[in-house]
């Protein structure tokens, strides 16, 4: 299959699990996808294909310290939608740092970045910062070899439009900086961000993400005869949208950018996400689709198949495997670090060969220093299994099994040490940030040669057991309701994260080793 061809039968999502506001790239014949990553670490993972059906994960751009800070910042914060392009040689990739996402208030302390680099798995420049007057922006390059920067205002004043409009302002390069007048585009009633800027056939098109990250999201497309505008949006409404359609599959579409393929197709990447159940929760997060759209005779953008709503092959789907052994000398890209860089501060695969071993590190409330490492849930079906290899000897060391939404809500089998009873294994969860015991869940292990951990997850349904041997297992805990694990209940941006973690309270630098890792399709 030519790879500048988008089959009409892709399955959407083409990047499942928490993979929202995706930026996708051309070179040449290969094709890359980058995607928002929030609070996690390594940042801004990179995909690749070039039939546009399987994507591989080949690397991420903020690997770092020195490239990006994320201790302290808010639950949802961090890295929001970069945007990724390709022009003089060089890859151009623009990201904001949102060190508090405003779901507490009305400010979000925004920095705006922009790194380069030849080759898309670096080594990336030191980000320059581009001040932060809103998030989600992008970099148009002229054909004369100017490049602008366009980007959404954030107003937090009191009784005014939060989303200001869309405002445009040059870059230079040479000098590393914005110059000139900064000057508003596009201003319109309602949510419009995650702008981005294209130029065909003597109009210049805005698409913008529009009506929030929820249930009226939309891609929309408005253009203008000159680059400052004044944008006037398409009056026929979205290009694409899932609002309306409540039995489609894939719902939440929106935020989307284009590329043009070598042979002059045109593909709309977005954002969707997969409900389930009566409540409509969405455990996996938001994920990557991929549509064709063609250019009307009057010049506006339109979905190949007609039509708003998504190509809806979500049901075809099956559940992703997955198993670590932990032998390799580094860990699968797949993994994923809550806030902080891995290093060998907190994280080893030499010290014992064939384990994991995390160091003990703060609470699971914590926005700091967290020993976890994590792996987005990609299915609705699946079982976790893990051995662990622990011996704390206080009740502040703690180590196990947690799946994650954020600080506010996760479920947590762990192991611990209880004055009466030696090694005990329970569940402990925090549900709205109100942290639990369940008391009744308690099983004493202190005579257990070895302790098996295992997750059986059915949609919006948990149950946590555990073995001594990996044969015999015993439900520890009730059902729980995964469900909760979502942006609908929770409140946020990312999706269920699947983590092995310890924490070490009193600072004793306990630590626990983890083996034998799986992740399997039921």
């Amino acid at each position: 299959m030519a790879a500048d061809v988008l089959p009409c039968w892709v399955r959407n999502p083409v990047l499942r699990g928490f993979h929202p506001d995706p930026s996708i790239c051309r070179v040449g014949e290969d094709y890359y996808l980058v995607n928002s990553s929030f609070e996690w670490l390594p940042g801004v993972p990179v995909h690749h294909s070039r039939d546009l059906e399987e994507w591989r994960l080949i690397g991420h751009v903020l690997t770092d310290p020195r490239q990006i800070e994320l201790r302290g910042v808010a639950d949802s914060g961090g890295v929001w939608a970069p945007s990724l392009s390709h022009a003089d040689g060089r890859f151009w990739l623009v990201f904001t740092n949102v060190r508090n996402n405003g779901f507490r208030g009305p400010f979000k302390d925004i920095r705006v970045f922009l790194t380069t680099a030849e080759d898309v798995l670096g080594p990336w420049s030191e980000p320059l910062e581009l001040g932060g007057i809103g998030f989600d922006p992008s970099l148009w390059h002229a054909a004369d070899g100017r490049k602008w920067l366009v980007n959404m205002v954030w107003d937090f004043r009191k009784g005014r439009e939060a989303f200001a409009g869309i405002v445009l302002q040059e870059f230079d390069p040479l000098g590393g900086r914005l110059v000139g007048e900064m000057r508003k585009i596009f201003d319109a009633p309602g949510i419009f961000e995650g702008p981005n800027i294209y130029q065909r056939g003597g109009w210049f098109y805005l698409m913008l993400a529009q009506g929030g990250t929820g249930w009226d999201h939309a891609v929309v497309m408005a253009r203008a005869r000159t680059l400052d505008g004044p944008y006037e949006l398409d009056p026929a409404g979205a290009v694409v949208t899932s609002r309306g359609d409540p039995g489609s599959r894939l719902q939440k579409a929106g935020h989307g950018e284009l590329v043009e393929c070598a042979g002059g197709e045109w593909l709309l990447a977005y954002l969707a996400s997969r409900p389930f159940g009566a409540g409509r929760h969405c455990t996996l997060g938001r994920e990557t689709c991929l549509e064709r759209v063609v250019w009307a005779e009057e010049g506006w953008l339109r979905l190949a198949q007609g039509g708003h709503h998504p190509h809806d092959d979500a049901g075809l789907l099956e559940n992703l495997d997955f198993a670590d052994d932990f032998r390799a000398p580094k860990l699968d890209l797949g993994w994923q670090a809550l806030r902080r860089v891995v290093d060998e501060t907190w994280l080893s695969l030499r010290e014992r060969p064939g384990w994991l071993r995390l160091r003990g590190g703060d609470s699971l409330h914590s926005l700091f220093d967290q020993s976890m490492l994590a792996r987005r849930l990609e299915g609705f079906e699946l079982t976790v299994r893990v051995r662990l290899d622990f011996s704390p000897r206080h009740f502040t060391q703690m180590a196990g099994l947690v799946f994650y939404y954020h600080t506010g809500m996760h479920f947590y089998l762990r192991v611990t040490w209880g004055e009466s009873a030696g090694r005990v294994l329970g569940v402990v969860l925090t549900d709205g940030g109100r942290y639990d015991e369940i008391e009744s869940s308690e099983v004493g292990i202190d005579r257990w040669d070895e302790i098996h951990l295992r997750a059986d997850v059915h949609f919006g349904e948990l149950q946590f057991s555990a073995s001594p041997d990996g044969r015999e297992w015993q439900n520890v805990g009730p059902l729980l309701e995964a469900w909760k694990l979502s942006d609908d209940y929770a409140g946020g941006f990312t999706g269920t994260m699947i983590g092995l973690c310890a924490q070490d309270l009193a600072g004793t630098q306990c630590h626990a080793d983890f083996g034998g890792f799986s992740m399997l399709a039921t």
